[in-house]
C-alpha cells in the first residue's frame, strides 16, 4: 500500500468522510509515562508531547529536518547558532510565543525530578542563550556544534508560564499548555488519552476534531478493537497477524523499516553485579560481564536471522551496528555478527568460564514488538552456550526506573535515533556516563571506552559532514567491536488502519493523528 500524503485543504479531505469521521481513535501499543514533554526521553512519550506542542525543528516521515516554530536557522560563528522564530503562534492559552518561552523550555530540561531518561543530552552542549529579539535567538556552545538543529527536534517548547509547573501539573492538564495541533482533555494514565483540535494551530486545521488514544498494549485486544471498529487505525501490528490483515478489505496496511535498534546492555563497570552469579546460586568473585570475550560469546551465541524470521515473522532487519544502512553513521566496515556458538564457548573457555554462569535477563513485555519472545529466545541461544538464562519480563513502566537505578545485570531494550543519525546512539547508549555533560544518558550497562568518547566528541564538534560522519563511523566500529552493547535487529514498523484512513509510514516509528488522513 502506497503512503498518502497529507493534503492541505482541511475542508476537502472532510468532505470525503463518513459521518462522525471527524473524530479518529487510535491503539497505541505501549504505556505512556507522562505528558510532560521533558520527562521521560520515551518514543510513545514523545510522539505524544508533538500532538500538543511543537519543537524548533521538525522532521518528516524520512527523518529530515523542517522548519517547525523556527521557519530557518545557521551558524552565525563557528560556535554560535541563530534561529529565527515563527512569528503569529500562539499557545493554546492564548499567549504569544516568543524567544522567553524557548529559552525558559530549554533551562527546564535539566530541572525535571526523577527523569528515568533525561532530554539532557540534547540541551548540555549549550553554555549560553542569547535573546536577540523576540524572534530571534542564538545559541552559544563552547566548541563547533554541528547538530543544533537535530538537536532542536528533541526539546519540545512549553510556555514560560508553566516551564515551572511539575510533572503531575502537566498530565493534569493544568501545565499542557503547547502550541500543538491538538489540546489535551483528558490523561487517564493506562488507560487513554483525549484531545480535541487546536484550530488556531499554526500548521493549519488537522482532519480530526476529536482524538482518542487508546493505550491497548496488549496485541491481540489491539487487533480485535481495530477489527471491531472500536479504534481506527492501530500502531504495531502484531507480526503474526500481519498476513491475516492484509486479506481484510477493510483495512490497509503501511509498513518502513525503522530507526528503532534493539539491543542488548550488560553491566561491563561493576566488579559484583546483581544477576550473574555460579551456575548453582553462589556468587562469582567477579564480574564475568566486565570481560570482553564474555560479551563477545554472548554476541555470536545469538542467531539473529533466525530470531527475524520465527520470532519477528520476517517483520526485521537483522542488525550489526547503531543504525540502518540508510542513516548517516552507518559503517560498511560492520556486518550482522555470525552464528557461532561453537565460537562462542571458546571464547567462554579462554576468559575462564568453560562451564559458563547463570544470568538474569531482563525485558520489557508492553513495549516493544514481541519484546517478551524475543528475550526468550535469547535465553534459550545463551543455555545452549552454558550460560544458563532465566527471563524476568515486566511493563516498561516498572522496567525503565530499575534499568536506570542500574538493578539489572543484562537487559534488553530499544533505542530510536531521534537525529536520523548515529550520534544520538553513541551519546546516550555507549558514551561514558557523565551527568554534567548530559553523555550515557540511557547507558544502563555502564559501558566506558575513552577512544569511542572521544572519538564521538570528535564528531559533534565537527561541521564538515564528511570528516563528522568518519568520526561517528570509527566510534561505533571501535564501541560493537568491544561489544559494548550487542545489537539485535531494527524494527519494522507497521500500521494498520480502516474505513478509508491513510498513513505515511514513518522511520521514527511515531504514531501522529494529524498524520492520518481520509482516503478517498
Amino acid at each position: 500500500m502506497r503512503p498518502i500524503r497529507l493534503f492541505a485543504a482541511a475542508a476537502a479531505l472532510l468532505t470525503w468522510l463518513p459521518a462522525h469521521a471527524a473524530d479518529i481513535v487510535i491503539g497505541l501499543s505501549a504505556d505512556v509515562t507522562a505528558i510532560d514533554p521533558h520527562y521521560h526521553n520515551l518514543t510513545p512519550n514523545n510522539a505524544v508531547a508533538t500532538h500538543l506542542f511543537d519543537f524548533l525543528v521538525a522532521r518528516n516521515e524520512k527523518s529530515q529536518l523542517l522548519p517547525g516554530l523556527a521557519t530557518e536557522w545557521k551558524a552565525i560563528e563557528p560556535t554560535v547558532w541563530e534561529f529565527r522564530l515563527r512569528k503569529g503562534v500562539r499557545f493554546s492559552d492564548g499567549s504569544e510565543f516568543t524567544a522567553a518561552d524557548v529559552v525558559a523550555s530549554i533551562e527546564r530540561v535539566p530541572k525535571v525530578p526523577n527523569s528515568p531518561s533525561p532530554f539532557t543530552a540534547y540541551t548540555k552542549q549549550i553554555t549560553k542563550i542569547d535573546v536577540v529579539d523576540p524572534y530571534t535567538i542564538r545559541f552559544r556552545t563552547a566548541q563547533p556544534y554541528p547538530l543544533m538543529p537535530s538537536d532542536m527536534v528533541q526539546i519540545a517548547i512549553v510556555s514560560k508560564s508553566a516551564a515551572g509547573a511539575s510533572t503531575d501539573d502537566f498530565n493534569t492538564g493544568k501545565a499542557a499548555i503547547g502550541t500543538g495541533p491538538y489540546k489535551l482533555v483528558r490523561y487517564a494514565k493506562g488507560d487513554r488519552i483525549e484531545l480535541v483540535r487546536n484550530d488556531n494551530w499554526w500548521g493549519g486545521k488537522t482532519p480530526w476534531e476529536k482524538v482518542t488514544l487508546r493505550l491497548v498494549t496488549n496485541d491481540a485486544a489491539r487487533v480485535a478493537a481495530l477489527l471491531s471498529g472500536d479504534v481506527q487505525a492501530i500502531e504495531n501490528v502484531p507480526t503474526a497477524d500481519v498476513a491475516k490483515l492484509k486479506q481484510d478489505k477493510r483495512l490497509a496496511l503501511f509498513r518502513q523499516t525503522s530507526d528503532r535498534l534493539m539491543y542488548v546492555h550488560m553491566d561491563s563497570n561493576r566488579d559484583v553485579t546483581p544477576t550473574v552469579t555460579a551456575k548453582d546460586g553462589k556468587p562469582l568473585a567477579t564480574n564475568p560481564l566486565k570481560d570482553p570475550r564474555v560479551r563477545k560469546a554472548m554476541s555470536m551465541a545469538i542467531n539473529r536471522p533466525l530470531i527475524v524470521e520465527r520470532v519477528m515473522e520476517g517483520e526485521a532487519v537483522p542488525a550489526g551496528q547503531l543504525v540502518p544502512d540508510f542513516l548517516f553513521g552507518a559503517t560498511k566496515n560492520l556486518k550482522v555478527e555470525k552464528h557461532d556458538p561453537e565460537g562462542a564457548r571458546k571464547l567462554l573457555a579462554e576468559a575462564g568460564y568453560p562451564d559458563g554462569f547463570a544470568l538474569t535477563l531482563h525485558a520489557t513485555n508492553n513495549r516493544y514488538v514481541n519484546d517478551a519472545k524475543i528475550a526468550q529466545a535469547l535465553a534459550q541461544m545463551w543455555t545452549r552456550i552454558g550460560l544458563k538464562t532465566e527471563v524476568v519480563a515486566m511493563p516498561s513502566a516498572t522496567f525503565f526506573p530499575q534499568a536506570t537505578e542500574l538493578k539489572f545485570s543484562v537487559l534488553q531494550a530499544g533505542w530510536s535515533t531521534g537525529t536520523g543519525e548515529a550520534s544520538s546512539s553513541l551519546k546516550a547508549l555507549l558514551m561514558t556516563f557523565n551527568r554534567e555533560k548530559g553523555f550515557g544518558t540511557a547507558n544502563r550497562g555502564r559501558y566506558s571506552n575513552g577512544k569511542v568518547d572521544a572519538l564521538t566528541e570528535d564528531a559533534l564538534m565537527t561541521v564538515d559532514d564528511v570528516k563528522r560522519e568518519a568520526y561517528l563511523q570509527r566510534a561505533t566500529e571501535l564501541a560493537i567491536g568491544d561489544t559494548g552493547l550487542i545489537p539485535l535487529h531494527f524494527q519494522v514498523s507497521i500500521w494498520a488502519a480502516r474505513d478509508g484512513v491513510g498513513y505515511t509510514p514513518r522511520v521514527d516509528e511515531q504514531t501522529l493523528a494529524h498524520k492520518f488522513v481520509p482516503r478517498k
